[in-house]
């Protein structure tokens, strides 16, 4: 598995690299697979703001290309003095791909603010497994 440090690393050099020339705000986020991969995404908006893609989102769809199905734990890197958490489809894309317990960091530019499990940032989820009840 990666470390979280290096984990924290490649969050934050993937948030320097966001496209964001209309909101200004740049997020990163980096996921570890359970065999130790790192894959990356950063935010990119355009001029039908606000549609775009977010940071996770593009980290996501790299693990996808890259081979990989399975979300081990994910950082999530934004600036400012509140705690930059994904979005609610976020959430959701994360949920496809991760368990209940999966670790999801929140960071800034100084590290770890904080540390949520999946299921507390999407309770009661619905994911693939609800579909197998049918």
């Amino acid at each position: 598995m990666a470390s979280l440090d290096t984990l924290f690393e490649a969050a934050k050099a993937i948030q320097a690299k966001a496209y964001a020339p209309y909101s200004r705000f740049k997020v990163g986020a980096a996921i570890a697979t359970p065999d130790g991969r790192i894959f990356t995404g950063c935010n990119v908006e355009n001029a039908a703001y606000p549609v775009g893609s977010c940071a996770e989102a593009g980290a996501i769809s790299a693990m996808i290309v890259g081979g990989e199905s399975r979300i081990a734990e994910i950082v999530v890197m934004g600036d400012g003095e509140h705690l930059v958490t994904p979005c609610g489809g976020c959430r959701q894309r994360i949920r496809e791909f991760a368990g209940p317990d999966t670790p999801i960091h929140i960071a800034g530019p100084e590290g770890i603010r904080k540390r949520f499990t999946l299921a507390e940032l999407l309770p009661f989820s619905f994911g693939p497994d609800n579909l197998t009840d049918r």
